[in-house]
């Protein structure tokens, strides 16, 4: 049966124009206090006229630029002596050499994820407004996440709100909360179980702060240093790692969605934050929150972890743990099965597996549930996002990759009160990357990280070669009419 996709007009491109300000690292310790010095060296009638030439030539560009220089020079004041006693201007002046720019999207803008906005107030019936998240790559190939607004119209077009300029990262929170149980689980899992580790719960309580963590390893690294040895002090390392990667940041709710940027900021998000899939997840008492899985990379290591937001201006990053919790590609369901987490993954990087939790920080059993069957998916097949509710059962939106690895999109069906039982699979690709789709950094590619079902349409952003976004349509019920049946995993008609 042959399916009509439509192909909006529409296609994001990568803009280089869209800049963030970062710290800028020249060196150690010696090159910011030589720099500083030469700074200081400058007469105080130049600092004025200096000061003001670079911000008249970059406040166009960001926002408040007066108060960044200031904040950038209280993270970099510890390199000199007599901080104390010198002009605002003069501080200022300093924060500037210490910044540079970053553009988000210079090398794509891609990935994207779709779910409905919180905020559906003063809409014709009939239409929708949605988050658009995507994947973000600039210099040095570290990707953030990005945000668009957009709007499904009654006639199923799409539109893309223009982004605000002002690009803005949020502020971290200082002091989240931990819970003593659920920390000590995690630092089991890791191997730290030992007895420095041990001494060190005892100083906590059952909820703790980052800062009674610090003075918690503090105090037992000062109870006895020199007994102090390499694999406590390893440890001691690696717990307030841990720590780190659990972490709390907030926007200003008058900013808008496009100008809010989660950039990496813990050691296992050094290289990047890619493919966020979010889901508008629904409690069973009607309550609803955002969710999004997410690989975070280090420059050699991948790690799952989670994001959850209920409004998108307040963001909590979670570790994902237990030893199902690995690899890329997780995807929440969007609701609990059966009273408890379910969620998609690919831990053997070639095949589909459905897992379980009570707890959704704690992953710890898999089942296979897909393997690749057909010519296009043989490599190795994935989702493309958040499977999605519907009367027939849990559509799943899919990916495969074939010959010259070659990236196309499917779909697959699941039992609604049994996810684990597969009902339905597309013999042939949903889409495929067609001419104008196949140029660009990662050739021959279409991807989706989470597509939404609008007016009987499921609506399919997705990224082309790894470099632009377009948006697709196609009739649900088409996607649903031709699913080829499909017996369980491991039944004698499909052995798996």
């Amino acid at each position: 049966m042959s399916i009509k996709v439509t192909r909006a007009a529409t296609i994001l491109h990568p803009d280089q124009t869209r800049v963030l300000l970062r710290p800028f690292i020249p060196g150690g310790p010696q090159r910011f206090a030589a720099i500083i010095a030469r700074v200081m060296a400058l007469p105080e009638e130049h600092v004025g006229p200096l000061l003001e030439g670079v911000a008249e030539e970059f406040s166009r560009r960001h926002d408040n630029i007066h108060r960044l220089f200031l904040e950038r020079f209280e993270e970099v004041k510890g390199h000199m002596a007599g901080a104390e006693g010198l002009s605002e201007q003069r501080r200022m002046l300093i924060g500037s050499f210490f910044l540079a720019e970053y553009s988000l999207e210079s090398a794509a803008l891609f990935n994207p994820s779709m779910v409905p906005h919180p905020d559906q107030t003063g809409l014709p019936p009939g239409t929708v407004r949605f988050v658009l998240s995507l994947r973000a790559t600039g210099e040095g190939h570290i990707s953030s996440i990005t945000f668009r607004t957009g709007i499904l119209h009654e006639d199923n077009s799409i539109e893309i709100l223009p982004p605000k300029g002002f690009l803005i990262e949020p502020k971290q929170i200082p002091n989240p909360v931990y819970k003593k149980e659920l920390f000590e689980r995690r630092l089991g899992e890791l191997g730290l179980g030992g007895e420095f580790t041990h001494r060190v719960m005892q100083l906590l309580p059952d909820s703790f702060s980052l800062t009674e963590l610090r003075v918690a390893l503090k105090a037992e690294r000062l109870n006895s240093p020199e007994m102090m040895k390499h694999d406590d002090q390893a440890a001691s390392h690696r717990i307030w790692t841990l720590a780190r990667s659990n972490y709390e940041v907030q926007f200003q709710p008058d900013q808008e969605l496009s100008q809010r940027i989660l950039f990496p900021s813990t050691p296992a998000q050094r290289n990047g934050i890619e493919d966020a899939r979010f889901v508008c997840f629904h409690e069973d008492d009607g309550t609803s929150v955002y969710y999004a899985t997410f690989t975070a990379y280090d420059g050699v290591r991948i790690v799952p972890e989670l994001l959850q937001t209920s409004d998108f201006v307040r963001f909590r990053f979670r570790t994902l743990n237990g030893p199902a919790a690995e690899n890329k590609g997780m995807a929440l369901f969007p609701r609990r099965i059966n009273g408890r987490f379910a969620m998609l993954s690919r831990q053997d990087d070639e095949s589909i597996f459905i897992m379980y939790s009570d707890n959704i920080h704690f992953w710890n059993e898999r089942q296979l549930l897909l393997k690749p069957a057909f010519p296009w998916e043989l490599i190795k097949i994935g989702n493309c996002g958040a499977p999605i509710d519907t009367d027939a059962g849990w559509l799943v939106v899919s990916h495969g990759v074939g010959p010259m690895r070659k990236y196309c999109i499917g779909a697959f069906l699941l039992d609604r009160n049994d996810p684990s039982k597969v009902i339905g699979r597309l013999r042939e690709p949903l889409m495929k990357p067609n001419a104008s789709e196949r140029e660009g950094y990662v050739p021959n590619v279409v991807y989706s990280c989470g597509a939404m079902v609008h007016q009987g349409q499921l609506v399919i952003p997705y990224g082309l070669a790894d470099h632009a976004t377009g948006f697709a349509t196609v009739a649900l019920a088409d996607v649903l009419a031709a699913m080829e049946p499909t017996k369980p995993c491991g039944t004698p008609e499909n052995p798996c």
